[in-house]
């Protein structure tokens, strides 16, 4: 018995770099980026499969799903077909997202205290959305039987455990998986009866061993979702208001972007600039070892994320270890409203060819304005030419970046989507008014470029506007609206997908540049790190020596910019 195969994209961090994206932005947490091949100590070249496998379950014995999601990853790519490996990744990405469940405040405080005919009702909104909006047609068999898996491996998992049967005998935990695979596993299930089929089951985990009706439905509308694209998901109370303010570019906390690195603490991967973590002496490369007294060496990122949190004026006290000197010390913090730029550069780099440099690290609500302020800033340093840094940029608002690409192209259309629903098909097209026509322009991007910067990348290449150098782009080539649901959660779901002016889609293969320069070449260059966030990429400098921004200057200064 086998559930329908695991949809694994090209980057099996996908999900949980989308999911960091908000937390990161909001200076709370954000996941390890992709560790490299050898990372676990084995050479790549010569790792067999069945080592791989073995590394992957020492991994998820250690229930270290970060780690494992990373190793998976990596795998895959030296054993693409391989199917165990494929399903070790799709577990432990579920098992993970148990573990966020259970670290989010708001997941226990709002949802798993609400009865049972609210849960069902819940439910039967989620299937709605997803059923009616999502891209493509989700048969209701597919939605349920990723619910029962998640369910069945959440039977299994410490943390649900732990909150939901700790006091119950494992003969009747274990009773009821066996249930679960045999009489529910891949179930035809049609649409009418999805929701019977969910009752059914909770009640079935209710009398075999003493399970919360609503705790069973969560996983089956937590896991249903995992029949959608790795940029489709349910997001608890808490999720939505940090994605809230990762569009609105404002967020309360502290400015810092971590990840857990066991036994040594929360690693800063960054400090934003004028944060209350910068005032207070946080540096990137630093690692938190206690908070509020908590040592949180041992902890998740997640599990740190939620001790971190708290309201605007109050305070928390951290205890910092130094990454070089070893030397600890200890401060109080104070939360506050922390504005985060998504343009993090902006500087003349070669005065006497007036070459400017502008680096965007996302796409938000504040970008064009902030483009503006920029380019003025620059054409008054005497900017002729224009190196635009996209690397690492994952994207963020759609009508940010045709705001953005309406500077720079003065006709002809920008971006169009497709969607199955009438609302999601549109066309957005360029206005003459203010266009920086005669700048001309070298776009940056390599694989961490996705969603919106892909829609400026598409734009200048199908327009002519501009060279672009660097690595292909990541592939994220759909469009995710936000629906709001009852309980002030929300539903961020896949609905169209974007085109470039020439009606090209590039999603899963990614767009690849005029002029290729291995990013991996870079010396401490954006996003190339696996100690950087795969989000919003350093605050700091530009690089010294990159080897992108070099060959971008040349490109330049040697003709190959086509102007239209």
């Amino acid at each position: 018995m086998s559930l329908p195969s695991p949809k694994v994209s090209r980057s099996g961090l996908d999900a949980v770099r989308f999911a960091a994206a908000v937390v990161a932005v909001l200076g709370l947490a954000t996941q390890a980026a992709a560790a490299p091949p050898t990372a676990f100590g084995v050479e790549a070249a010569t790792t067999s499969a069945a080592d791989d496998l073995a590394e992957g379950h020492r991994l998820e014995r250690a229930r270290d799903w970060s780690a494992a999601i990373e190793h998976y990853d990596a795998a895959l790519e030296r054993h693409p077909d391989d199917s165990k490996l494929s399903y070790g990744l799709r577990r432990s990405k579920i098992h993970f997202g148990i573990d966020r469940r259970y670290a989010d405040g708001s997941f226990d405080r709002d949802m798993l205290g609400m009865s049972p005919r609210t849960a069902y009702a819940l439910f039967d909104d989620i299937f709605r959305q997803v059923r009616d909006r999502y891209v493509e047609d989700v048969r209701a068999t597919a939605f349920v039987a990723h619910g029962t898996e998640s369910l069945y491996l959440a039977l299994a998992n410490e943390k649900f455990v732990r909150g939901n049967l700790a006091h119950v005998d494992y003969a009747r935990v274990q009773r009821l998986r066996d249930r679960l695979r045999a009489r529910y596993w891949n179930r035809p299930v049609g649409t009418a009866s999805a929701r019977e089929t969910v009752r059914e089951v909770a009640r079935l985990a209710r009398s075999t061993a003493g399970l919360s009706e609503t705790a069973v439905v969560m996983e089956y509308i937590f896991g249903g979702c995992n029949a959608l694209d790795d940029y489709s998901n349910y997001l608890t109370p808490d999720r939505l208001d940090d994605l809230h303010g990762n569009i609105a570019g404002e967020f309360v906390g502290l400015g810092i972007e971590m990840k857990a690195e066991n036994g040594q603490g929360m690693f800063l991967v960054d400090v934003l600039p004028g944060s209350p973590a910068e005032e207070g002496g946080l540096h990137a490369g630093e690692h938190i070892v206690t908070i509020d007294g908590v040592d949180c060496r041992s902890l998740s990122t997640d599990d740190a994320a939620r001790l971190l949190r708290g309201p605007s004026g109050s305070t928390v006290t951290l205890r910092v270890a130094d990454g070089t000197t070893e030397r600890t010390w200890q401060g109080r913090f104070v939360r506050r409203a922390v504005q985060v730029k998504s343009v993090a550069a902006a500087k003349i780099i070669d005065p006497a060819r007036g070459v400017g440099y502008i680096r965007m690290t996302g796409f938000q609500e504040t970008t064009a304005e902030e483009m503006d302020e920029a380019l003025e800033s620059l054409r008054r340093q005497g900017m002729r030419s224009l190196v635009w840094d996209l690397r690492g940029n994952p994207g963020g608002l759609l009508t940010a970046a045709v705001e953005v690409l309406d500077r720079f192209i003065d006709d002809g259309v920008l971006v169009s989507t497709r969607g199955r629903t009438h609302d999601q098909n549109w066309t957005y097209s360029a206005h003459g008014p203010g266009t920086w026509r005669d700048l001309e322009l070298a776009l940056l991007v390599d694989q961490n470029s996705a969603s919106a910067s892909e829609i400026v990348a598409g734009a200048i290449r199908d327009h002519e506007r501009g060279v672009i150098v660097g690595d292909r782009t990541y592939g994220k080539w759909s469009v995710q609206s936000i629906l709001p649901v009852r309980g002030r959660t929300g539903l961020r779901l896949t609905t169209a997908k974007f085109y470039s002016p020439d009606g090209l889609t590039h999603g899963k293969v990614g767009l690849v540049p005029d002029l290729e320069v291995d990013s991996e070449a870079l010396a401490g260059g954006p996003g190339t790190t696996s100690r950087t966030t795969a989000y919003r990429g350093r605050a700091g400098g530009i690089p010294d020596a990159d080897p992108v921004i070099r060959a971008a200057t040349n490109a330049l200064r040697g003709g190959l910019y086509a102007k239209n």
